[in-house]
């Protein structure tokens, strides 16, 4: 998609550095996306300690497995 933007020439300069991308529009691009990356990382890591995960899937298959077996005898 084509956009004119308006940008920082020295902003844009400090990108180029930082990116070590050969053009301004890859820079951009990975700024984008590591601005977006970060944004997502963040949110997991807002979520710790709010969803507990059990690891033990397979104790707990068991236990479900055993429990409709219970329910089918009845």
């Amino acid at each position: 998609m084509r956009t004119t933007l308006d940008l920082d020439e020295k902003l844009i300069e400090e990108l180029l550095k930082a990116t070590e991308a050969k053009t301004k529009t890859e820079a951009i691009h990975l700024a984008i996306s590591e601005l977006i990356r970060r944004q997502k990382l963040e949110k997991l890591k807002s979520l710790s300690g709010k969803i507990r995960i059990d690891l033990n899937w397979r104790r707990r298959e068991k236990a479900e497995m055993e429990h409709q077996k219970r329910l089918k005898r009845h």
